[in-house]
């Protein structure tokens, strides 16, 4: 289906670095990246452009756009989002979202990698000391880092930092101008191999989605869309929030079933009941 087409990645972030080996290995196709098409214009994370959509909406409006630009059929773009971890509120998460579309065959795959793995931060300064503890702290200058005048402003913002020369420079360009400085990480792929490898991760969960094939029409993306809880206590027998069935479901066809024991246990431990242990 897929074995010598051309498949466009929609990144201007050197996203393809990571994407290209995996997809041009496992299937078969030849990866270009789309020229002429600016993905900044669907939001910066620096703000002068806001993101007005969801990360879903904003990563297949992404596809889309590549694709009409460049001619092409089959494109993957990916868009990420970080922030407090939605179940750890004290740590900071990394939330990537990777859609592929084949035109020809009516397909759109989508796969997610949350996790915790980021250097994302910022921090409002004074001093010298304080930019290169933070600086230190971020994995400088293996990781990019950015300044500006504060945290929400959109003018004399310094991108890309990747030497203590710049770094010391920016600063005190802004210091001198306005007197105090905002300093954060520089979350653009390019300048951020940690999120490079959640990319890498989730390119890994979109190749096994699109080589899973739907038992009943047989086109691919066939995957976990939801899961069931009520697995049995060992201990009382009464049903617990852990998982007993994951439900598998076909975008093509809309076949669904259920398959229990996804994670090798019929029974629960008691700590996990809520009757044994409330």
């Amino acid at each position: 289906m897929f074995k010598g087409r051309t498949l466009l990645i929609a990144s201007k972030h050197e996203k393809e670095k990571v994407i290209t080996p995996i997809l041009e290995k496992v299937l078969g196709v030849k990866c270009i990246v789309a020229k002429n098409f600016d993905t900044d214009e669907l939001g910066t994370f620096t703000g002068e452009i806001e993101r007005t959509d969801d990360p879903i909406t904003t990563v297949r409006k992404k596809c889309q756009l590549a694709m009409e630009v460049s001619n092409c059929d089959m494109a993957i773009a990916s868009e990420g989002s970080f922030g407090p971890h939605p179940s750890v509120f004290f740590v900071s998460a990394d939330d990537e979202f990777l859609i592929f579309i084949d035109k020809k065959n009516g397909l759109e795959i989508i796969a997610r990698e949350l996790s915790t793995e980021t250097n994302f931060n910022g921090l409002e300064i004074g001093s010298e000391k304080e930019l290169l503890d933070f600086a230190n702290d971020s994995k400088f200058p293996s990781h990019g880092l950015i300044l500006r005048k504060s945290k929400d402003s959109k003018e004399d913002i310094f991108k890309g930092i990747a030497t203590t020369k710049k770094l010391i420079e920016a600063f005190n360009n802004l210091i001198d101008k306005h007197g105090k400085a905002y300093v954060e990480t520089d979350m653009r792929a390019m300048y951020n191999p940690t999120r490079m490898k959640v990319i890498e991760k989730a390119t890994e969960k979109l190749v096994e989605k699109i080589g899973s094939e739907c038992p009943k029409c047989k086109m691919p993306g066939y995957s976990v869309t939801d899961s069931k809880s009520g697995l049995l206590c060992e201990n009382c027998g009464t049903p617990t929030r852990s998982t007993l069935a994951h439900i598998l479901s076909c975008r093509s066809c809309s076949f669904t079933e259920e398959k229990l024991y996804p994670f090798g246990k019929k029974l629960e431990g008691p700590t996990f009941c809520d009757f044994c242990n409330p």
